[in-house]
């Protein structure tokens, strides 16, 4: 219940928290940082960050800070990614096979990484029956058998925008609750569906009026 009544945008600081504490090279496990150090390096006021941290209960000493393992692992928790989610991706492209090396490396080389990469789906022939770094690509027409065959519970779609809504019918369909979406588009799917999308296009012609 707490975490359906958390805003958004705490979580979305979490996940900042989180990644500055994953980016600090320690091996003493009572390493200590202070919440001005943390702070900054995930570029949230200090205030913001104690008051956050305060939604879910007490991680730090006053004076003292924080125990950087103990912190880490007790946001993990929190955000649920304490375990192994079982991840699809749509569309075999260049940016999706891209997607799919990042996310591979991420795997096999970061222990605390938890989205593996069980299969990814496209309509060329040429690539059906293959593998992409070791993962083997399905005909996108067996999505909605897949998904259940393999216990897929995050989708990536890159698939160009006249068959990304297509695509994610197919999904929610087929039981997926949490959509990650590259196509340029804003896809319609049920209030009980998460979709997060990324867009290089949008990201730069924002990015370009501050030049």
């Amino acid at each position: 219940m707490r975490r359906q009544k958390t805003p958004d945008i705490v979580i979305r600081r979490l996940v900042l928290y989180l990644r500055a504490l994953e980016n600090i090279d320690n091996t003493d496990k009572e390493s200590i940082i202070s919440s001005y150090e943390l702070s900054e390096r995930a570029g949230v006021s200090a205030t913001q960050l104690r008051k956050d941290l305060a939604m879910f209960g007490e991680f730090g000493k006053q004076g003292v800070g924080y125990n950087v393992n103990r912190l880490r692992e007790e946001i993990r928790e929190v955000l649920n990614l304490h375990r192994t989610y079982r991840l699809g991706l749509i569309g075999a492209g260049g940016l999706g096979m891209a997607l799919a090396r990042y996310n591979n490396r991420r795997y096999q080389t970061e222990d605390s990484y938890p989205f593996q990469l069980m299969a990814i789906f496209d309509n060329d022939p040429a690539k059906i029956g293959r593998e992409a770094d070791g993962v083997p690509i399905y005909d996108v027409k067996e999505l909605s058998d897949q998904i259940s065959a393999l216990g897929l519970q995050l989708i990536i779609i890159s698939v160009p925008v006249s068959v990304a809504q297509a695509v994610a019918n197919i999904c929610v369909a087929a039981g997926i609750k949490a959509i990650l979406c590259f196509a340029p588009t804003k896809l319609n799917v049920p209030p009980d569906v998460r979709i997060h999308y990324s867009d290089l296009g949008l990201e730069l012609r924002h990015l370009v009026y501050y030049i």
